[in-house]
């Protein structure tokens, strides 16, 4: 295993955050040829050049850049161990990082969220948005804490991961007022050739509401296909095509979108799962964000 010389990293680290050697050199009570000579040795650990002379001045390369970022992490969660082992509180908030399901609706994702937030008044919410495989790969890492889906973490995904199911709902049609007031003389036989915006074909709703238009041989014309949720209402709202949303939103779709219901899809519900890649009752340091 490869090993860097703290003591380099932190005579680098004072004299980026100095500016001159000559204070970095005052500030550590060392001799500046010293100081010069331990950051030498550290270019040559990284193979990097790391400053850069502007007049009086150290300028931070590229390279030099990146380094002063990882070494203000690894200095701070230095100062937060000893703080930490003293008894005495850190002073940073603490911080949960959740990666979410580009599939998940917006509003249910809020209400999933919304008790950690309530809960503690000074915790940091930091969430990113993708697709179920890389937000998994960043579980594995432990560069996310939990990870919401509409599915659980598949036994083929090599992820060591523990499932909650968080909440489940039903599945309700909208569209434009005048176009749902039309859908809903016939449903769902009206739905068939009916102009319907859906979500991607690798999501779990996708694959319910195939099977739903299948067993009840309805073909809508399928307009568009969104991995964003957001997106596809936006859509449904400009175009008065019709498209589903989670029943627990239906109120504030409607208020938000301006869009009436056309009918609710009896046997399809959709599941939202939480999941993390610690046992139950582990105790788990803040996390930082990467």
């Amino acid at each position: 295993m490869e090993w860097l010389n703290y003591h380099h990293l932190l005579y680098f680290w004072t004299v980026a955050h100095e500016g001159t050697v000559a204070r970095a050199a005052e500030k550590l009570r060392l001799a500046q040829p010293t100081i010069s000579g331990q950051i030498h040795q550290l270019e040559q650990r990284l193979g990097e050049k790391l400053f850069v002379r502007s007049g009086r001045h150290l300028v931070l390369t590229d390279v030099g850049r990146v380094v002063y970022g990882y070494a203000t992490e690894i200095f701070g969660l230095g100062h937060e161990l000893l703080q930490t082992i003293r008894g005495r509180p850190t002073g940073r908030p603490a911080r949960l990082v959740v990666g979410i399901s580009d599939a998940l609706p917006k509003l249910i994702v809020y209400r999933l969220l919304q008790p950690a937030l309530a809960q503690a008044e000074d915790a940091q919410l930091i969430c990113h948005e993708g697709r179920p495989e890389a937000l998994l790969t960043e579980l594995a890492v432990h560069r996310l804490d939990v990870v919401l889906a509409d599915a659980p973490v598949p036994p083929a995904v090599r992820v060591k991961a523990f499932n909650h199911l968080l909440g489940e709902c039903g599945v309700t049609l909208m569209a434009a007022p005048r176009e749902a007031a039309r859908l809903r003389r016939r449903f769902p036989r009206s739905l068939d050739g009916a102009p319907v915006l859906l979500p991607s074909a690798h999501t779990t709703l996708r694959r319910s509401l195939d099977a739903w238009f299948e067993r009840r041989s309805v073909r809508p014309r399928v307009l568009a296909e969104f991995d964003d949720s957001a997106l596809l209402k936006a859509f449904g709202q400009a175009t008065g095509a019709c498209f589903p949303v989670p029943a627990a939103v239906e109120r504030e779709v409607r208020r938000q979108y301006g869009v009436a219901v056309v009918g609710r899809l009896d046997g399809i519900r959709e599941r939202y799962y939480g999941g993390h890649s610690r046992a139950p009752g582990r105790p788990q340091r803040a996390s930082r964000r990467r």
